[in-house]
């Protein structure tokens, strides 16, 4: 008998009809002989739904009722697997993130989980009772208010639920049914990888890759959790993604990533002086806003500095505004933003062990005449920030001069 956990996204879940056959599934598991918990998201369109009534009440709402909100959605999911576990045959319950123990910081809209209480699932589950459990949310440790663990945290619960009951596995179940090499919806003959390695799948996941939250790639890697990924409408063999071997070495790219959920802000002529950056980004972190790529050049007057750097588009004009202040209390020059921009990224552990791969990446792209804004780079990984038109272009041809299309 295994303990497996799975997970359920929004499309799987997207309407009564997918909802029969995701429980009809998760019963044949059952019947297998497993212990089964199914974490769900909330039935696809449905969280936009809710953004888009708080946006017509309110400009800004509050972030705390906005938790209270979006949670609702997972929790009607849960419920409706429940309902059909129970009509054919299958005893099952369904479990709010409170209910399970889960515990979060106090940070609302991208809360980070701090501990999971499982005693009552193995209640449950010692019944004999599948659990279906609402994903992607909590409650704060300090005062017990609900707290939604940002886009994705569904995979988040997931994975940590499988470390708190040591699992056999975790299943993530959604609309495609692997790790691609790239985007298949942009290059075609992009291939599905049979494994690949948590720190790889950590960086696509943080490149832009939607298939895996990357704070669930976090979990899976420090508790050793295996995931699966596979689809819910095929049920085909996935991608398992698990610890590095020495194989995973021989292949020097793994993958190409782009995200286009960037944008570049600049804070031209800062004093160039010890602190000031400092200064820059302890306002930003306080924000609770991720910078990304950062680059420092000397200001046309040959005195003073100029600092841009990429946040994600949804945090953009507050860290703009931010800026604006900053400047005036800097004596700074002129502020700028740029929406108009995208990452391209390349991803593989073999990259530590093969010269060459980053004058491969930025040839290529300058065949292409593309331009490269900002370059970041870690052992496994390099990153450009470019022009968003050219994302395809960029995404394709890097495809190609890696020739991830061959079986390795």
């Amino acid at each position: 008998m295994a303990l497996i956990v799975q997970k359920y996204g929004g499309t799987s879940v997207g309407s009564i009809e997918r909802i029969k056959v995701v429980a009809q599934h998760i019963k044949e598991t059952a019947e297998k002989g497993n212990k089964v918990v199914a974490i769900v998201s909330a039935m696809a369109g449905e969280t936009d739904k809710l953004i888009k009534m708080a946006k017509e009440l309110s400009k800004r709402p509050s972030e705390r009722e906005m938790d209270l909100l979006l949670s609702s959605g997972e929790r009607i999911s849960s419920a409706l697997v429940a309902i059909r576990l129970n009509e054919i045959g299958a005893k099952a319950v369904a479990m709010t993130g409170r209910q399970c123990g889960i515990v979060t910081d106090e940070i609302h809209t991208k809360a980070r989980i701090k501990s999971i209480d499982a005693k009552r699932i193995f209640e449950h589950l010692d019944n004999g009772e599948i659990v279906i459990v609402a994903g992607f949310q909590g409650i704060s440790e300090t005062t017990g208010d609900v707290t939604t663990l940002g886009r994705g945290g569904s995979d988040t619960t997931a994975v940590a639920i499988a470390a708190a009951l040591k699992a056999d596995m975790c299943e993530i179940y959604t609309d495609v049914d692997g790790i691609y090499t790239a985007d298949p919806r942009i290059v075609n003959n992009a291939r599905k990888l049979d494994k690949i390695s948590y720190s790889e799948m950590m960086e696509l996941a943080s490149l832009g890759a939607k298939v895996l939250q990357i704070r669930s790639v976090e979990f899976g890697m420090k508790y050793n959790v295996p995931i699966m990924v596979l689809s819910s409408f095929t049920f085909n063999p996935g991608t398992l993604v698990t610890k590095e071997d020495k194989e995973m070495e021989k292949i020097v790219v793994s993958g190409v990533a782009h995200d286009k959920n960037q944008a570049r802000l600049k804070i031209n002529k800062v004093k160039d002086e010890p602190g000031v950056a400092a200064k820059i980004f302890d306002e930003i972190a306080k924000n609770n806003i991720n910078v990304d790529m950062i680059v420092q050049n000397v200001s046309d007057d040959g005195k003073t500095t100029d600092i841009s750097f990429t946040v994600p588009r949804d945090d953009a004009d507050k860290a703009f505004e931010i800026l604006q202040n900053l400047s005036k209390e800097l004596n700074a020059g002129e502020v700028s933003i740029n929406k108009d921009v995208a990452k391209v990224s390349i991803v593989g552990v073999g990259m530590r062990s093969h010269p060459g791969v980053a004058a491969k990446m930025f040839n290529t792209l300058a065949t292409e005449n593309i331009n490269i804004r900002a370059i970041t780079t870690s052992e496994i990984k390099i990153s450009c920030l470019i022009d968003e038109k050219y994302t395809e272009l960029a995404v394709r041809a890097l495809h190609d001069a890696f020739e991830l299309y061959k079986e390795q």
